[in-house]
């Protein structure tokens, strides 16, 4: 099964490591760490202009990538609950 994130993005669910608000999150300087190290490596996939509120980290084949939404985390979540938001 597929999540939408956000503008034509999508992320197949068994890649999903977690859905994080990036306003309560980046608060921790782990998480600013792990953001400027996804950033700095390439690994960060802007879904959005718009402000973002959320992201996405995901594992495939042993590569990380770091999913920036507009779209929140609470919003994310129902669309899980409900299916995967198509």
């Amino acid at each position: 099964m597929y999540l939408h994130i956000g503008n034509n993005y999508s992320v197949d669910l068994r890649d999903v490591v977690g859905i994080f608000d990036i306003e309560n999150t980046t608060v921790e300087k782990c998480t600013k760490k792990l953001l400027e190290r996804a950033e700095k490596e390439h690994k960060c996939v802007y879904t959005t202009y718009e402000m973002p509120k959320s992201f996405i980290v995901t594992v495939k084949n042993s590569k990380e990538r770091v999913y920036i939404s507009q779209l929140s985390a609470a919003t994310l979540r129902k669309r899980l609950k409900e299916g995967g938001g198509f």
